[in-house]
């Protein structure tokens, strides 16, 4: 015996000509049902559910039209094959019209071509069914993505909260020192940091860094480093270690704490400490590039200095310089994102545009996005970010 491949109703007033196609289906495999009517055939439907139904168009009392719109309202997505004589053409047209899949003229000589019929529309109803799954499933899976977004959105905003109020205040004025920052990220989250505070009476901390990577894992970073500098300070005033006054010791236990970590991730930075009474800078740099860029009457120029990025080598060294700062004097300093958008073409010609920007008074907070022709929450490849110290004369 043939293995069944579909469940077909044959509905046809005309006995000889059912039983025919009937004997035929059931030879090539397929359960048939049958009826000799249209209320009987509509009956049958509703209790067995076939696949698939052949329907002649011209039969008493309910015609194969009226038998199409019963089944429609029950199951649209049954294929219907129509059967009509030559002849009543509009009618085939008009069952088309109403959800038809297929049509046959009477009389069938040939059976194949019914057999061909049913198993090719057969075979397009369970594509149609195996879409509408794909598509419940796609819409399921979309219902659930929205549902993560939001989560990552407001994980997200909740991050950039705890970011922000990490961050010190703009604008800020400390011992006649102006300090400002502006940070552009790339993401919603940014990796790039800067800080500032006094240590003591004498001595202001500050700094830049540029942790690698982008988004949420690299901000985690910068809100590891600002738990390490309060816990420095803390230290400081608990006078249990006086770490924090040298910039060298400070990227030294920096760089300790990122590889104890193994978070599998490392930062540039740009560290200095002012010592007001000697009018004096000591930094030390890990990995900062560009590297910052200095101004006084004398001119502009950038800081040398060059040392191993912090939490990238067990036993890398920092080194510290001194600079002496004098009465009026400003200090810019920007993360390397500052470069992927600078439109020359040689890194030397960006450096030398920097350059120039501070020379002319250019390169501020409050003009840096127009300088870089940026539009607020513009994408941009890295994070950038400028920190400005200056001090001029009342």
């Amino acid at each position: 015996m043939s293995e069944v491949v579909g469940r077909v109703l044959v509905i046809d007033d005309e006995a000889i000509v059912r039983d025919s196609i009937v004997a035929y289906l059931e030879d090539s495999g397929f359960d048939v049902l049958e009826a000799e009517n249209g209320p009987t055939g509509v009956e049958c439907f509703s209790a067995h559910r076939p696949d698939i139904v052949l329907c002649d168009l011209r039969m008493p009392n309910m015609d194969g039209l009226e038998v199409l719109g019963k089944i429609n309202s029950l199951s649209p997505n049954t294929p219907f094959i129509v059967v009509s004589g030559a002849g009543v053409m509009a009618d085939v047209v008009e069952a088309l019209r109403l959800g038809a899949s297929d049509y046959l003229i009477k009389p069938i000589l040939d059976l194949e071509v019914l057999e061909h019929s049913i198993r090719r529309n057969l075979k397009a109803s369970e594509l149609l069914v195996e879409n509408q799954a794909y598509r419940s499933q796609l819409e399921e899976k979309n219902r659930e993505l929205e549902l993560r977004l939001d989560e990552l959105r407001h994980d997200q905003q909740a991050g950039r909260e705890v970011q922000r109020r990490m961050l010190p205040e703009q604008q800020a004025q400390i011992s006649g020192i102006e300090f400002n920052y502006h940070i552009h990220p790339s993401l919603y989250l940014s990796g790039d940091f800067v800080d500032y505070f006094p240590i003591n009476g004498e001595k202001v901390l500050f700094y830049i860094a540029d942790v690698s990577g982008h988004g949420a894992s690299s901000a985690f970073i910068t809100v590891l480093l600002k738990n390490l500098t309060n816990r420095l300070r803390r230290n400081y005033k608990r006078q249990s270690s006086q770490e924090i006054l040298w910039p060298d010791k400070v990227l030294t236990r920096f760089n300790r704490e990122l590889l104890d970590a193994k978070l599998g991730k490392h930062l540039s930075i740009f560290l200095g400490i002012i010592d007001l009474p000697t009018n004096t800078l000591s930094y030390s740099v890990g990995g900062q590039f560009p590297m910052p860029i200095f101004k006084t009457a004398e001119g502009v120029r950038y800081l040398t200095g060059r040392n191993q990025p912090v939490g990238l080598f067990e036993f890398a060294e920092y080194e510290a310089y001194d600079l002496s700062l004098g009465q009026d004097f400003e200090l810019v300093a920007v993360s390397d994102g500052i470069l992927e958008v600078l439109t020359q073409p040689r890194l030397s010609d960006k450096e030398a545009y920097l350059l120039d920007l501070v020379e002319q008074n250019k390169l501020r907070v409050e003009n840096l996005q127009e300088v870089l022709a940026l539009r607020a929450g513009q994408e941009v490849p890295d994070d950038i970010t400028l920190l400005t110290l200056r001090r001029t004369r009342d």
